[in-house]
C-alpha cells in the first residue's frame, strides 16, 4: 500500500511539472511569435531617442502597448509626466517588472558600423529601448499566464524615466509605488549574457552655479566678477581632493556654461558634478566636501553660488535568493548565434574598439555565475533594491567588447543583434516571474534575506533629498 502511494505521488508530481512546463513554454512561445512586433517597437523608441524626462512618445508608446493587452495604466507617478505604471491586478502576490526608455546627450548614431550621426541630439547608447521593450513583452507573457491558468497574481510594469542621471525610480520609491511589491525583476543591456549578483556605485550629482559680475574684459577687467574663475577654482579643488578620498571613489564633471565671449567677463558659469562610490556613506562625505570647495572658490573669486541636486542614487542591495533562479532560467533560455551579416557588422565595430578577433561566443553563452560583482556605473535600481526584493541580468545587446555610452552601443542596438538579445531577456524575466508566482516559498526565502541583508534599523533617505524631481536636467 505505501509503494501504491508512493508511486501515485510520484505519478501526480511528473503529470503537474509535465502541465507546468507545457504551459511556461507556450508563454515563450508567444514571445517569439511576437519578436518582430517587439523589435518594430523597440526601433521607435530608438529612433525617438528622447532624453530623460523628455520621453513623451517613447512613454506613451509602451502605455499604448500594455493598455491594447488588457493592463490598466496610472500616469504621473511620483509627479512626473512620463512615470506611468501599468498593471494587470488578480490579487495574490505582486511582481514589478521595471522598463526604461530614456537616451543619452550627444551620443546621436545610425545603425552602421562606421561612426555616423543621424543628426539628432540624443542616442541610446545603453540599450533603454530595448530594456523598456523587453520588460513589456514580459509582462504582456506573464499576464497571459496568468490569465489562461486561473493563477492568482499581480504583475505590474513600472514605466521608469531618467535613468541616466535624473534618478527617476528615486521619486517612485520615495512616493511608496513600491510599498506592496513582493519582488522586482529588471535586466540592462550588455556586451554579454550573465545573470550574477550585481553591484553599483552610490551616486550623488548636482549643478553648481556661480553668479558674477560682467565687464569688459580688456577695458574694464577691475570692474567684473568672472563666475568662470569660480567654476575653475573649485575645479581645481576638487582635483587636488582626488588625492585624499578613498581610492575606489569616483568623481567626474562637465563645464556646462562657461561664458559667451572671450572679451566679456562671464556673469554665469556652471559645472555639473557626479561624486561615486560602492558605499553610500562615502559618497555623502565627498559631496560635502565639494559643497565646501564650492563655497571657497565663490568667497575668493568674489562671486556668489547656489547649487540644485540633480540626482542621487543608492547602491545595488543583492538577492542572492533571486539571482540563483534567474540564472537558472537564463541558463535554460540559452543565448543566441549571428547570422554571416550580424558577423560582418561586428566585426567592422571590432575594429573601431581595437578588437581584431571579436567573441562570437559571447552572445551564444552564458557567463558563469557569480555571488559577487564589481560596481562600475550606477543605478537607481539601487534605490527599488533597498525597498523591495530586487533582481536583474544582463543580455547581449551589443558587439562583445563594446562599452556602454558608445556610438557602437547605438549601432548594435538600432538593429538584429540588439534585438536578438532583448528576446533572451524577455523570455528570461518571464521564466523568472512564472516562478516566482508558482512558488510561495521562494517569495518569502527572498524576503526573509532582503530583510536581513537591510538590516533591522534600516531607514530610506533619498541621496536627493527632498526635491521635485529635475524634469529640465536636460533642457
Amino acid at each position: 500500500m505505501k509503494l501504491f502511494h508512493t508511486t501515485l505521488l510520484t505519478l501526480f508530481f511528473s503529470i503537474s511539472l509535465g502541465y507546468a512546463q507545457k504551459h511556461t513554454n507556450k508563454a515563450l512561445s508567444e514571445i517569439d511569435s511576437k519578436q518582430h512586433f517587439y523589435g518594430d517597437i523597440a526601433q521607435s523608441i530608438w529612433e525617438y531617442a528622447e532624453m530623460g524626462y523628455l520621453e513623451e512618445k517613447s512613454s506613451a508608446l509602451l502605455q499604448k502597448t500594455l493598455k491594447d493587452e488588457g493592463f490598466t495604466i496610472k500616469t504621473g507617478i511620483a509627479g512626473i509626466p512620463t512615470a506611468f505604471i501599468a498593471e494587470y491586478n488578480n490579487g495574490g502576490p505582486v511582481i514589478g517588472i521595471l522598463g526604461e526608455y530614456d537616451a543619452l546627450p550627444g551620443l546621436s548614431q545610425e545603425a552602421v558600423p562606421e561612426k555616423k550621426s543621424r543628426g539628432e541630439k540624443a542616442g541610446h547608447a545603453c540599450g533603454h529601448h530595448l530594456f523598456g521593450t523587453a520588460s513589456a513583452a514580459t509582462a504582456i507573457a506573464v499576464r497571459n499566464w496568468l490569465k489562461e491558468n486561473k493563477v492568482k497574481g499581480t504583475i505590474r510594469f513600472y514605466g521608469c524615466p531618467a535613468e541616466e542621471g535624473g534618478s527617476g525610480k528615486v521619486y517612485m520609491v520615495r512616493e511608496g509605488a513600491f510599498d506592496d511589491v513582493d519582488a522586482v525583476i529588471h535586466w540592462h543591456p550588455s556586451s554579454v549574457n550573465a545573470a550574477n549578483a550585481g553591484a553599483a556605485l552610490a551616486n550623488k550629482s548636482a549643478k553648481f552655479r556661480f553668479y558674477g559680475v560682467s565687464a569688459h574684459a580688456a577695458a574694464a577687467p577691475e570692474k567684473g566678477r568672472s563666475a568662470l574663475d569660480a567654476v575653475e577654482a573649485m575645479n581645481y579643488m576638487v582635483n587636488m581632493m582626488r588625492e585624499h578620498v578613498p581610492s575606489d571613489s569616483r568623481i567626474h564633471y562637465v563645464i556646462t556654461s562657461g561664458g559667451k565671449a572671450p572679451n566679456v567677463v562671464p556673469d554665469f558659469a556652471e559645472v555639473y558634478y557626479y561624486a561615486r562610490h560602492a558605499k553610500r556613506d562615502v559618497v555623502i562625505d565627498i559631496f560635502d566636501r565639494m559643497v565646501k570647495a564650492a563655497e571657497g572658490a565663490a568667497l575668493g573669486t568674489g562671486t556668489t553660488m547656489e547649487y540644485e541636486m540633480i540626482g542621487g542614487t543608492h547602491e545595488l542591495l543583492p538577492n542572492l535568493t533571486l539571482q540563483k533562479l534567474m540564472y537558472d532560467n537564463l541558463v535554460s533560455v540559452g543565448g543566441y548565434t549571428y547570422t554571416p551579416e550580424e558577423k560582418a557588422f561586428a566585426e567592422k565595430i571590432g575594429k573601431t574598439l581595437g578588437i581584431e578577433n571579436v567573441d562570437y561566443d559571447a552572445p551564444h553563452s552564458i557567463m558563469p555565475y557569480q555571488e559577487t560583482g564589481t560596481p562600475g556605473g550606477s543605478t537607481d535600481v539601487g534605490d527599488v533594491s533597498f525597498a523591495v526584493p530586487t533582481v536583474g541580468m544582463g543580455a547581449a545587446t551589443w558587439v562583445p567588447g563594446t562599452p556602454a555610452h558608445s556610438w557602437q552601443a547605438v549601432a548594435a542596438g538600432g538593429m538584429s543583434i540588439g534585438k536578438k538579445g532583448m528576446m533572451v531577456a524577455a523570455k528570461t524575466m518571464t521564466l523568472t516571474a512564472i516562478d516566482l508566482f508558482s512558488s510561495p516559498e521562494t517569495l518569502k526565502k527572498a524576503k526573509k534575506e532582503f530583510l536581513e541583508k537591510r538590516g533591522p534599523d534600516f531607514k530610506y533617505i533619498p541621496m536627493l533629498g527632498e526635491r521635485d524631481p529635475a524634469l529640465d536636467y536636460r533642457k
